[in-house]
């Protein structure tokens, strides 16, 4: 069965659940943001939702759709953090059991979240595709409803809902910067742009370690790395998936790479210009509108600061990356 993505209107029928449970997230304009990238900055908080992630709006918007035997089964999916705490808030919000399967490294803020919404999390795996595999066999073992983190219409629809809150609050914006992992968030975020102004320029960030979806687009292709690595636990995927790489290549203007080391000078500076903390995936809108400062000088820009769960120890080490580049002198 092919995979259809998600109308504009399935998005606008996602609001109408999604806000009976979520209130909208901030759109803060930065000053200082503003000033050093000399364009209309502003950001898109998603980080003060109540899993500290955007994910939040596609799980509640995908169980509310379950069938009553789809409840009763329960629910099983992959994760590395965000996308499992967004369905595990969504589980116990719809009275549903949910299973979760998270690589053995998984940041111990996003596990404890999950276990604590009452999600039983199984960990296992060297990464979140070992995991993805794991909960696959389980899924059909069991007979449970499997949720996959990317290749669900109604995922898409639900986190496509904060962009309609961007809308609300600024109309006219030329250009949203959206982080990449498997890619739901920059989807909804292109479905809706594309259909009120298709002027608006869609852009998607990757890290250089981990650039499956960055090299699926490029090519025009589905890939899967063999490696690959980076501290930012929700950029981190190994493989492309098919909907939204569609989606991607429909409506996506651009996708481009940054380094680790800008996601911790990224992170660093919206704690400090922004008073926000970003985790590594959440910092990557940031760290790509330094590289495209020259192409948004003039324009309204919106952020993307799609997560904060980030760990004390992470943060450190960040900020000690952000404070050693800092120190050395420019070539």
């Amino acid at each position: 069965m092919r995979l259809e993505p998600p109308t504009f209107q399935e998005i606008l029928r996602a609001r109408q659940v999604v806000r009976r449970y979520l209130p909208p997230t901030p759109l803060l304009y930065s000053p200082v943001l503003s000033e050093r990238l000399d364009c209309e900055v502003y950001v898109k908080c998603e980080s003060l939702q109540p899993i500290g992630a955007f994910k939040v709006r596609g799980g509640v918007y995908l169980l509310s759709k379950l069938s009553p035997e789809e409840r009763a089964r329960g629910v099983v999916t992959a994760s590395t953090g965000n996308h499992g705490q967004s369905i595990a808030y969504a589980a116990r919000l719809f009275g549903v059991r949910a299973i979760i399967y998270a690589p053995e490294q998984t940041n111990p803020i996003k596990l404890a979240a999950m276990r604590r919404l009452g999600a039983e999390v199984v960990l296992t795996g060297r990464d979140f595709d070992e995991a993805r595999q794991a909960c696959e066999e389980r899924a059909a073992a069991e007979g449970l409803r499997y949720i996959h983190s990317a290749n669900e219409p109604d995922l898409i629809a639900g986190v496509g809902t904060y962009a309609l809150e961007i809308l609300d609050e600024l109309p006219d914006p030329d250009v949203v910067i959206v982080p990449v992992g498997a890619g739901s968030g920059v989807c909804g975020t292109a479905i809706v742009m594309k259909t009120v102004n298709p002027a608006i320029r869609v852009v998607g960030v990757q890290t250089e370690g981990m650039p499956v979806v960055y090299e699926s687009w490029r090519q025009g292709r589905l890939l899967a790395l063999e490696g690959g690595s980076t501290f930012a636990e929700g950029l981190a995927t190994r493989v492309a998936f098919e909907l939204p790489l569609r989606i991607i290549r429909d409506l996506v203007d651009e996708l481009i790479l940054v380094s680790d080391r800008e996601l911790c000078q990224a992170i660093v500076e919206f704690l400090e210009a922004v008073h926000l903390v970003a985790e590594g995936a959440g910092a990557a809108s940031l760290a790509a509108a330094h590289r495209l400062q020259p192409q948004l000088a003039g324009k309204r820009v919106v952020l993307i600061l799609s997560g904060g769960n980030i760990t004390r120890e992470t943060l450190q080490w960040a900020m000690a990356v952000a404070e050693q580049h800092a120190a050395q002198p420019s070539a």
